[in-house]
């Protein structure tokens, strides 16, 4: 697998996506040629999924979407499928590549209004696709709502009608997939929610498009797959050791709320940082004493605490925030780190105290940046979910809808890494790169797993990676840690499954 060459996982814009089809076309390959063959992968999506399906109705809409679903609906017809075909308008009124698609069909185009999906085994969805802009309204609307409401499955060309193909929100009505066809590369709206769920399954076919038409778009959006941080990732050699793999330190907080620095120290080990060491206050050593074995401990009351144990470099990577309070302390906490050019993750409580005040952080993190290494990137990683985000950056909450969009905007902002958590979570950097995960379980979803995504974030940056790669990586092993586990998880349960992740990450070096 070829690491650097991450443009197989690149997501396309809609207009990223016109702009691949047009050089393709400029380049001699007829628009009418690239539908046909997406109508091919439309069609033997059917014929492998869905063999049984005696009767199929087509929703053809006014575009090119509705052109794929013409020639579809012919290849279907010639496989001796018994289909019928409904149009949003009057195949008299198509343009261009679909009028060609829909002119070389020989049967009847129903009116959409008499559509029952009641009557067919399947359904093919060809009212819009990922270029859609507008809600969704009167026909197409009432459509789309009589075919939720049925049991009938449905195959989506594109992307389910209703949903952008940029940011993976329903516009209007959106049809709900069983299974859906994409050409060439997927879009953020298939990776986004609510578009990743209205997918269901998402298939890539492969029209002819070369992928040498990536080296004009340079896209910034990826799939946070493998492929697209394993260059950059730091593994352990033979002749290394444990210093060669960094010395992370999370904060503890008060001896009630211990737990979540563990649970972050804990994850930082076994995510692959050499060392790992929990500074605690005072009053919460003998709790933290308690619990740790490989995990070191070390007492920080204050600043000045603080300031005398990062005179020791190797300390190179910090987590704040889990547990640790909200208030002054965590605000000069942050700054002491930053200003000694080391690198932060700042989560929960840590978000929380810079609410009111985010610029002096940004402030902090411009001046770090001036220090550090242009190939490790920024210093800081934030790692908020809606919640915490909205109390940092109120202002791109209101102004950005889509949370590709918001996290990008707050990227460039604070001049650092951020993981907008969730489903569908974004990792965005201040250059305008960004990623959407899909690995992950429901069970995700309880105390104390963002303390462990924290820590995993520190156990990359510990080990030299750059923050956007370490980021994403850790992201990444997070989700795919809960899906190895399953169902029951709780986040004591992450850390015991990193070895198997490793595991799965060294078979693809």
């Amino acid at each position: 697998m070829v690491f650097q060459d991450a443009r197989r996982i690149a997501l396309l814009t809609p207009d990223e996506m016109a702009e691949a089809d047009r050089r393709t076309i400029a380049a001699g390959t007829p628009g009418i040629a690239l539908m046909e063959r997406a109508a091919e992968s439309v069609a033997a999506a059917v014929h492998s999924h869905y063999p049984r399906a005696e009767r199929i109705a087509l929703l053809a809409g006014p575009g090119n979407n509705g052109g794929d679903a013409y020639a579809a609906v012919r290849l279907l017809s010639e496989a001796g499928r018994r289909v019928e075909m409904f149009g949003l308008v009057p195949p008299t009124n198509l343009r261009g590549d679909a009028a060609i698609a829909a002119t070389a069909f020989d049967g009847t185009t129903h009116p959409l209004e008499s559509f029952d999906p009641a009557a067919f085994d399947l359904v093919i969805d060809g009212l819009f696709g990922a270029g859609l802009s507008r809600a969704v309204e009167g026909g197409a609307a009432e459509a789309i709502r009589k075919l939720n409401a049925a049991s009938t499955p449905i195959v989506a060309i594109d992307l389910p009608s209703g949903v952008s193909g940029a940011t993976g929100e329903r516009l209007g009505e959106a049809v709900s997939a069983d299974l859906t066809v994409t050409f060439f590369r997927r879009k953020p709206g298939h990776l986004l929610e609510p578009g990743r769920s209205l997918c269901g399954r998402t298939l890539v076919a492969d029209i002819g498009i070369p992928a040498t038409v990536l080296d004009a778009i340079s896209p910034t959006i990826f799939a946070n797959e493998p492929a697209l941080w394993m260059d950059a990732l730091k593994r352990p050699s033979d002749a290394g050791h444990k210093y060669d793999r960094g010395h992370a330190v999370v904060f503890s907080g008060g001896a009630t709320r211990t737990g979540a620095a563990r649970l972050g120290a804990t994850a930082a080990l076994r995510g692959g940082a050499g060392l790992v060491t929990v500074f605690s206050p005072g009053s919460a050593l003998m709790a933290n004493a308690a619990h740790l074995t490989a995990i070191m401990l070390k007492r920080c009351d204050d600043e000045a605490a603080l300031c005398e144990h990062l005179e020791d470099a190797r300390f190179n990577a910090f987590v704040l925030g889990p547990g640790f309070g909200v208030g002054e302390r965590a605000r000069c906490f942050a700054g002491a780190v930053l200003a000694a050019g080391r690198r932060l993750v700042l989560d929960a409580d840590g978000i929380t105290s810079f609410a009111g005040d985010p610029e002096s952080l940004f402030a902090a993190v411009r001046v770090a940046g001036k220090g550090s290494s242009t190939h490790e990137g920024p210093a800081l990683v934030l790692t908020p979910h809606d919640g915490e985000f909205k109390r940092m950056f109120p202002d791109i909450m209101d102004r950005h809808g889509s949370k590709l969009e918001r996290a990008r905007a707050a990227a460039e902002s604070a001049n650092a890494i951020v993981v907008l958590k969730g489903r569908d979570t974004v990792i965005a950097a201040p250059d305008g790169r960004s990623a959407i995960n899909a690995t992950g379980t429901p069970w995700l979803a309880t105390a104390g797993t963002g303390d462990v995504l924290a820590g995993l974030v520190a156990a990359q940056l510990a080990q030299g990676t750059p923050g956007f790669e370490a980021a994403c990586a850790a992201v990444w092993m997070h989700g795919r840690a809960a899906e190895l586990f399953g169902s029951g998880l709780i986040s004591e349960d992450l850390p015991a499954m990193l070895p198997k992740v490793h595991r799965e990450l060294d078979a693809l070096v």
